[in-house]
């Protein structure tokens, strides 16, 4: 598997030959100014909820690439309005397998309102399973003792975790998610982009090394292979 860096919580992984997109948020991005929209790869573009910060680029992507939508049947109906059809609505607890492998989604502690301020429905995490790996995008939220069915239920490769606090748990409690999910191998995501999500970077990976696990904060565009 392939995995880059587009910014804030936005990350495509390259899995079975296919291209997944997580929550687009690129052209609104001041950090990401040097990401073209246009060179970005999607087959599937999944959607945690519906927050600006997430969904920015998702139909300018969607229309671009033609990229199948994975999401809440509330984002589901706001995307149709949109004029786009090829979209798969989930919901917590769901499983379904496509052609690069399965996606289950999971609890994520958050809120989630669209764009035009009608409801994004629950927001979501995901759990990725194929035959070169699995992986679990948490998506925005907070800790939850749900994370612990992960751990018991599924086998994590590495996980997408928030670690900005505020809005979202920070690297403290992402620290004990690690312990929830059975994986130690963690990307940082939600962090740096607003100054309500600032992070001291170092000590964030200093405090992961003491609890014996491995933090990842990608540079805007790196890619990096698993």
């Amino acid at each position: 598997m392939k995995v880059t860096y587009y910014g804030h919580s936005c990350f495509g992984v390259e899995v079975s030959g296919k291209h997944l997109v997580f929550d687009p948020f690129i052209t609104p991005n001041e950090l990401a100014a040097h990401i073209q929209l246009s060179d970005v790869k999607a087959d599937y573009i999944l959607v945690s909820h519906g927050h600006e910060d997430h969904v920015a680029d998702l139909i300018a992507l969607a229309k671009q690439t033609q990229a199948k939508i994975i999401c809440s049947w509330e984002i589901y109906q706001w995307v149709s309005k949109q004029g786009l059809t090829n979209i798969h609505p989930m919901n917590t607890g769901g499983k379904v397998k496509f052609d690069f492998g399965s996606i289950k989604c999971v609890v994520a502690q958050h809120s989630s309102s669209l764009p035009d301020g009608s409801y994004g429905g629950n927001p979501m995490g995901f759990v990725i399973e194929s035959t070169e790996g699995s992986f679990y995008y948490a998506g925005d939220t907070a800790l939850t003792y749900d994370m612990k069915l992960i751990g018991d239920y599924r086998k994590i490769d590495f996980a997408f975790l928030p670690i900005g606090d505020n809005f979202t748990m920070g690297v403290d409690n992402a620290i004990i998610a690690c312990e929830f999910i059975k994986c130690g191998n963690i990307i940082g995501m939600h962090f740096d982009t607003f100054g309500y999500i600032q992070i001291d970077k170092a000590e964030a990976i200093s405090k992961f090394n003491k609890a014996g696990h491995n933090l990842k904060l990608l540079q805007i565009g790196e890619t990096i292979k698993y």
